[in-house]
């Protein structure tokens, strides 16, 4: 009886020790940590053989078949196996919703139309479970998004190591967030359109409606334009002040549509404002890539796991569209919005596009580089050249093939990370249960 109370105390105390919670973040870098023997994805398409990379003070100083290690560096030998940038997801509630069933746990959404002054940085949760999983997945760096309204807010980029919201900002308040009316005139129920209980609501036209509220958004930023080009005010207004980025493109307009009615809308906010302009979801922009191209508008690909749009597409056009935006030269982005797996299968939602067109290295690019760039974060990271940021992932196989991908390392800005997350630690519990050993 003794021993058996002592092995449970002993495990007691082990997954203590090994709680989710004792997951710090990692210190600045110290000295000069070098990869070596590795097969280096640059990310912007190059591929390096048995390459080496020095990293200093948290930047890349070096990287190439023919670097060598400095004299007292940290040496980690990747012999046999990928390195890769750190993956980027590119628009996410991570960090503003737990768990989508309990409410208590979403600060995600504000009440009202109009939001821009809304930030989600400030509510981003550094201590969410989800954010440990993704680390193990490759992704180092996302875009907090928030939701809700017409203008849901300002979202901004962090880094997945962070005691707090302020160490997690990377680049903050970078886009505004506009929910695109859906222009589609669906029937709902048996009262018609938009007809309540019993039919007693007058009906509501979708698409009169969503054109309204598409020219209350033209107003307000024409506003917002003649607020902005006044240098003091006696009187603040917030919401105004928020988008003045926009105007001089500091800040990108993030717009959240599928169709390519929606989208052709959206087209109008580049030419009356010369607003920089990225497409969200965006399932339908296959048909409009050329159009896309000239208007330098950029996309994210919201979900490609998914249906098509329209029932007369190709059941797997989301496979087929990123290489169809690549032949156009529209620079896209690949992502997972699915609120089961929350960002995790975002490496093998490029891999399925690289079976459909793309090329690996392409596939890539989509969810490292492309995504930096969208987010206009390229200058800092989203590739290993020298001069960024050390946001580097080991992996022992291809990082886009959900069979072989397991990732060994991450360093985020040169400092290498705990990748122990809540689902690893309850398959070591009930391996210790049952007295299990691990196929790997």
């Amino acid at each position: 009886m003794k021993k058996i109370v002592s092995s449970f105390f002993s495990l007691l105390l082990l997954l203590q020790v090994s709680a989710q919670e004792t997951v710090y973040p990692a210190p600045k870098q110290t000295g000069t940590t070098v990869i070596t023997n590795a097969t280096i994805h640059v990310g912007n398409g190059k591929v390096i053989q048995n390459g080496s990379i020095v990293i200093t003070d948290g930047k890349i100083v070096a990287v190439g078949a023919d670097v060598k290690a400095p004299a007292g560096a940290t040496v980690v030998d990747a012999q046999g196996k990928q390195v890769y940038p750190g993956l980027i997801l590119p628009v996410t509630n991570l960090g503003l919703v737990e768990t989508p069933s309990v409410r208590a746990t979403s600060d995600v959404q504000e009440l009202g139309e109009l939001n821009p002054n809304i930030r989600s940085i400030v509510a981003y949760n550094t201590d969410s479970k989800i954010i440990n999983t993704l680390r193990s997945n490759g992704i180092l760096l996302a875009n907090i998004v928030p939701e809700g309204g017409l203008i849901s807010g300002a979202s901004s980029v962090v880094q997945l190591d962070a005691w707090n919201w302020e160490d997690a900002a990377y680049k903050t308040d970078a886009g505004i967030h506009f929910r695109m009316p859906s222009l589609i005139a669906r029937p709902r129920g048996f009262g018609g359109f938009g007809g309540g209980a019993g039919g007693q609501q007058p009906p509501v036209d979708p698409v009169k409606q969503g054109l309204e509220q598409v020219e209350r958004m033209k107003s307000f930023f024409r506003e917002a334009k003649a607020y902005n080009s006044v240098s003091t005010h006696e009187e603040t207004n917030l919401k105004f002040a928020s988008v003045k980025g926009l105007f001089d493109r500091k800040q990108k307009l993030y717009v959240h549509a599928n169709t390519v009615k929606q989208m052709l809308v959206a087209l109008d906010f580049v030419k009356e404002f010369n607003f920089d302009v990225v497409i969200v979801g965006a399932s339908d922009s296959w048909q409009i890539a050329d159009l896309l191209k000239q208007n330098n508008v950029m996309v994210v690909l919201n979900q490609m796991h998914s249906l098509p749009t329209l029932e007369d597409d190709d059941v797997d056009q989301p496979y087929k569209t990123p290489a169809m935006l690549q032949k156009a030269g529209v620079l896209f982005a690949i992502n997972d919005e699915d609120g089961q797996t929350r960002g995790r299968n975002l490496a093998f939602n490029a891999g399925t596009a690289s079976t459909y067109g793309l090329s690996k290295e392409e596939a890539l690019q989509a969810i490292t580089l492309n995504a930096a760039k969208v987010l206009g974060v390229d200058d800092r990271t989203g590739s290993i050249e020298v001069g960024k940021d050390a946001n580097i992932i080991i992996s022992t196989g291809d990082i886009l093939d959900m069979k072989t991908s397991t990732v060994t390392d991450a360093f985020i800005q040169g400092r290498k990370i705990n990748l122990d997350d809540k689902q690893k630690q309850l398959n070591e519990r009930y391996k210790q249960k049952y007295g299990l050993k691990s196929p790997f």
